[in-house]
């Protein structure tokens, strides 16, 4: 009888319970994110913070922002699953630290913390999830996790807004702590083991330099639409120049040294390249959008905070719906068509704003916003499931770090490119034709400007998508999701 036994393998876990794990775990992160906005002017007024009050914001994209590909690479050295739930525990020790907080300096210190943990999250689900799926259910996982990313975007500021009448602006930290302590039990429990890369000297010299070059650039976009400080500002030019030859230095560095961060012959593969490139173009409208949209709502339209609040949700309601059945559709539509046709609506979308005007109704703002919303959520899983299917395993955690490193790069750099087609245009109208540049119809000048440039950029984004080639995923991995988590169990 014993010799007739066989031992069975592993059981493979439920992929779905995998992807509910880090679904749960994205949502709160992402909640994370836009629940603090709306604590900004009470914190700056309990905490006598003044005009360092941005900083709350500012310090935890730029620590997510700067540290996205490190933690990728380390992912990719140390194992995705103790990774993940080591920046599960450091996350839920800087909110509980956030809501600790004395003064401005420390919740802006303690929000550095927040922002490593989030790092972690952000870039190793994706990759966690590529491992799990197979290349044909991938787009439909992706899909999914945009509608949580979405779902916890649209619910923060209304979250946020219930905890702090309540509460206080603490409450919105201390949140998180029990919330996490469930995430980080299921993550240990749910979470497959990931494969491990033969150990191999970690390259600190390119850590080092892309963390201080993204940094300072971000800084220096940051500071630049700033009245106080203006693009000419010595500072500013500074730390942008610091960050372009930094990051330079650091491309030099990482095709010179043998054991890089970051593999340059990653970007050799074209759908990756393709799909990174159209995900960067596409944000930095998405960032464009999110500054120009809420200072026409108030300032021109005149909506009350609460309601201009309410007419923003169309967008990531309709993300939330659509997200999922254009990851439905990407297993079953080629890539190339049905993310350029997403970004062909979202790009229509943008045109549609170009001619908004002063006596708008609510209603022209949510179908717009809902086209918007409609057409990138065809494009954002497919594309990314295109990436990731087309990255090799051994590169599959940096690769997925990139994505959301471009993503949050781009809704910087949109910001800032919003903001300087804005105020130039604006003022130039306004001085030619002897006007203040805060009339609404200087305003009004100055975003048609802004949009009609989202709209360029979307037009190129989906250019660039469909100009993708494809790839043979067979021949990278298991094409069965059992073989492939088999595998990653060991």
């Amino acid at each position: 009888m014993i010799a007739n036994s066989t031992v069975s393998p592993p059981a493979a876990p439920n992929k779905w319970l995998v992807l509910a794990t880090l679904a749960f775990g994205t949502f709160m992160a992402t909640l994370d994110s836009s629940i603090v906005n709306i604590a900004l002017p009470t914190i700056r007024r309990e905490l006598n913070a003044g005009d360092s009050v941005e900083w709350v914001v500012l310090s935890y994209l730029l620590t997510t922002t700067s540290t996205l590909l490190i933690m990728g690479k380390l992912s990719d050295w140390l194992g995705r699953r103790p990774m993940y739930i080591t920046g599960f525990v450091i996350f839920v020790l800087g909110s509980l630290l956030c809501g600790l907080s004395w003064n401005s300096a420390s919740l802006i210190g303690f929000r550095v913390v927040q922002g490593l943990g989030a790092s972690m999250i952000f870039a190793i689900a994706p990759a966690i999830i590529s491992d799990t799926f197979t290349p044909a259910e991938r787009g439909q996982a992706l899909g999914l996790m945009g509608a949580i990313v979405a779902a916890g975007s649209s619910t923060g500021p209304v979250v946020g807004g219930l905890l702090l009448g309540k509460f206080g602006w603490s409450s919105i930290f201390f949140v998180n702590v029990p919330i996490g302590l469930i995430a980080i039990w299921r993550a240990s429990v749910v979470l497959p083991a990931s494969p491990k890369q033969p150990r191999q000297p970690f390259d600190l010299v390119g850590a080092g330099l892309f963390l201080v070059g993204v940094t300072t650039l971000l800084t220096g976009l940051d500071f630049g639409p700033e009245p106080d400080y203006g693009w000419s500002h010595p500072l500013v030019l500074g730390l942008l120049g610091t960050g372009v030859v930094l990051l330079v230095l650091f491309f030099f560095w990482e095709g010179r040294t043998p054991a890089p961060m970051l593999q340059l012959s990653l970007f050799r593969i074209r759908p990756y390249t393709s799909a990174i490139l159209a995900a960067w173009l596409g944000f930095v409208a998405s960032g464009g959008n999110l500054f120009i949209i809420p200072f026409f709502l108030q300032q021109l339209l005149g909506f009350t905070p609460q309601m201009a609040g309410l007419v923003l949700l169309s967008g990531p309601l309709t993300l939330s719906i659509i997200a999922p059945i254009g990851g439905y559709l990407s297993s079953r539509v080629s890539t190339r068509w049905l993310a350029s046709t997403g970004l062909m609506l979202t790009a229509a979308g943008y045109f549609s704003f170009s001619f908004l005007s002063a006596d708008w109704v609510w209603q022209d703002v949510v179908w717009r916003s809902s086209l918007v919303s409609f057409g990138f959520a065809l494009f954002q899983s497919p594309n990314s499931s295109s990436a990731l299917n087309a990255a090799p395993l051994a590169q599959r955690g940096v690769a997925s770090s990139v994505i959301a490193f471009m993503r949050n790069m781009g809704l910087v750099v949109g910001i800032a490119l919003a903001a300087a087609v804005w105020y130039s245009t604006r003022n130039q109208y306004a001085m030619s034709h002897q006007i203040d540049p805060a009339s609404p119809v200087a305003q009004l000048v100055g975003m048609r400007y802004v949009y009609w440039a989202m709209t360029a950029l979307i037009l190129t984004a989906a250019a660039v998508s469909f100009s993708r080639g494809s790839v043979n995923t067979r021949t990278r991995e298991p094409e069965v999701a059992g073989e492939g988590v088999s595998t990653l169990a060991g």
